[in-house]
Parts: C-alpha cells; structure tokens; sequence
C-alpha cells in the first residue's frame, strides 16, 4: 500500500511500534534465529525487529522500501547495512542469509508471492508475522466505530489478505514444510488522549482513514472510538495478536 507508511519513525513508534517492539522478541524466537547467524529483515520500517536480531548476536542486514524509514535506521544504526528495496526485488545474491524475517510487512505487499519466492532464494530460512484483524482490539475498535457512524468499515482497506494463519501458511507451503504459531502482546496507553494522538499522526491505513474523514465525521469517530475501547478515565492496555510461520528451505 504506497504511502501509508510514508511517515517519520517517531510517528510510527508512537501509533504501532508499542506493539511491534513487544512482538519482536516473541518473533525472533520463534523463527529459532542464533548468535553468529546472517539474518535478514525485510521490511525492517523503524528497526524494531533488527534491534532484538542484534541483542541476540546476529550479523545483520536491512530492507525497507520507505525513504524516511531506511534513513532513520541508518542514523540510528549507522553500522547497520541497510538497503532501500521492496521484498519483491531483494539486493542480495541467493543463499546470502542463514535466514530471512519478514514482521508485520506482507499484508502490505504489491506480490507477497514474489516476495516469498525472495526471501526463500537469498536465505535457507523464511519466517513471516502479521497481525489478525479482529485479533487485535485497536482494529477491532476501529472497524465498529467506522460502521457505527455510517463510513467505510474496512479501516484495513487493502490490507486484509494473509490476516489468517491459513493465509500465510499457504503462502509459505512452496518452500517447504511449514511451522505457525500465534503471538500475543499487550499495549500500554497513559489514557485515551495518548490513543487518540498516536492514531492521529496518519500512520497506515487506519491513520489513512481518519485523515480521510470530514471534520465533523472525525469528531464523531473520536467519540464513537473512545465507547468502543469502554469510556477509558485513566492509563488502559490493548490486547494484539500476530500470527507466525516459518520454512526451512530442503
């Protein structure tokens, strides 16, 4: 979906990366990544996934297609290489990486089946997360408050395909025998203004459907949102769940 994540890191950090960070460690472990291992993460967005895979003692490589993404790792990470690339076209030789992680990218890809075929030629191992949709209760929130005040309720438009561990399992099964899992994280808000906030900085498509709203419809949203997450008086959680799958290449 171009554009929607054309965003600064500090925007995304504050909408999705009080999730992604949660769910990194949970990834990492999952796809069974070691110490002294070459790891690619495609798709890194903000790095909160290439930050676990060096904690871990990984030889580490980025990619991400968005410009101000790519340049925040790069001045975070300055030892970092990173490359600017979609995961359909990755810039490595096949083989080059004991494994490929791809957190929370191929919902939002132009051919998540190329992408797959990529990460299984440059790596001997292919692991994939993405969230659910009613899984995660921000979206769910999101998709009620939309139909209640009579707009479009795909917040996700053009996102929703390989939402399901069935989706991504097919995807991957052309690489070989496919593990899955399911990954559950909690989000922390200091109140419903921080949520409203975060969600108002326009990141991905539930940002980019706010922003599409009329004044007076967006006044209506923010009410409608703040019944939706039980009328919140203080500091409140969200509850996400991602699902996982992971190939080793024969």
């Amino acid at each position: 979906m171009p554009g929607v994540f054309q965003v600064g890191d500090d925007a995304y950090e504050a909408f999705m990366g009080r999730y992604s960070r949660r769910l990194a460690p949970l990834f990492a472990g999952f796809a069974g990544v070691r110490p002294g291992e070459r790891v690619l993460d495609v798709g890194a967005g903000t790095g909160a996934l290439t930050d676990v895979l060096l904690e871990r003692g990984c030889a580490v490589a980025a990619v991400e297609p968005s410009p101000s993404f790519a340049a925040a790792l790069r001045r975070r990470l300055p030892q970092l290489e990173v490359r600017e690339a979609p995961a359909e076209q990755l810039p490595f030789p096949d083989g080059a990486f004991d494994a490929a992680l791809a957190q929370l990218v191929v919902s939002f890809l132009t051919d998540a089946p190329q992408a797959v075929r990529e990460l299984g030629r440059v790596a001997g191992r292919v692991a994939l997360c993405t969230w659910g949709v009613q899984e995660v209760e921000m979206f769910a929130a999101l998709g009620r408050t939309a139909e209640a005040i009579g707009v479009s309720s795909d917040v996700e438009a053009g996102a929703r395909r390989y939402r399901t561990l069935e989706e991504l399992r097919e995807l991957v099964a052309p690489l070989g025998e496919v593990e899955s899992d399911a990954l559950d994280v909690t989000a922390s808000y200091s109140g419903f203004d921080e949520f409203w906030e975060a969600l108002a900085r326009q990141v991905g498509p539930a940002g980019a459907w706010l922003a599409s709203l009329e004044p007076e419809r967006r006044a209506a949203a923010r009410g409608e949102l703040y019944r939706q997450l039980g009328s919140p008086s203080g500091p409140f959680t969200l509850r996400a769940r991602a699902y996982a799958v992971a190939v080793r290449r024969a």
